[in-house]
């Protein structure tokens, strides 16, 4: 069997959210387009046919690789976790150790992570530095133009 892949309560929602908008909106609609394509005839001259029909198989696959996602998917609840550190759920406070910058960041499942809203995947070279360091720690994050070194601030479950 295949590795359970960590996933936050949002992103679970988020994933039967978009399955069901995929089942019961755009299948039953594109269907229909093929239908009404059908009908106007020679189906190998047919644009709006094929159209169709290839996004109906899209459909059809994005569904197939969500319910995987979901079926494989451990849901982590971070105000659920009673811990001091760093883990998966968190979102931390960080301050650059040179310019003295804050930000913040949730670690996230892989399918979660979106840099502009600050949710970044718990597989990412940040993360993987943050993960078992408290506040106080300093995370040497190593990445292509060098290491940099950021102190934890704050570590927050919401």
């Amino acid at each position: 069997m295949a590795d359970r892949e960590p996933m936050t309560v949002e992103g679970y929602q988020r994933l039967k959210d978009e399955v069901k908008q995929l089942k019961t909106v755009e299948r039953p609609k594109t269907s229909q387009e093929i239908e009404t394509a059908r009908a106007h005839g020679d189906l190998s001259e047919n644009a709006e046919y094929h159209a169709a029909r290839e996004k109906l198989s899209f459909i059809e696959g994005r569904i197939a690789e969500i319910e995987s996602k979901l079926a494989l998917s451990e849901v982590i609840d971070p105000k659920t976790l009673a811990v001091e550190h760093v883990v998966f759920g968190a979102t931390v406070t960080l301050s650059d150790a040179e310019s003295g910058d804050e930000v913040t960041y949730k670690i996230v499942g892989v399918d979660e992570a979106d840099l502009k809203e600050g949710k970044i995947s718990y597989s990412s070279p940040v993360a993987r530095a943050l993960i078992r360091k408290g506040v106080g720690d300093i995370a040497v994050v190593r990445t292509k133009r060098g290491e940099r070194e950021y102190e934890i601030v704050k570590v927050d479950f919401v």
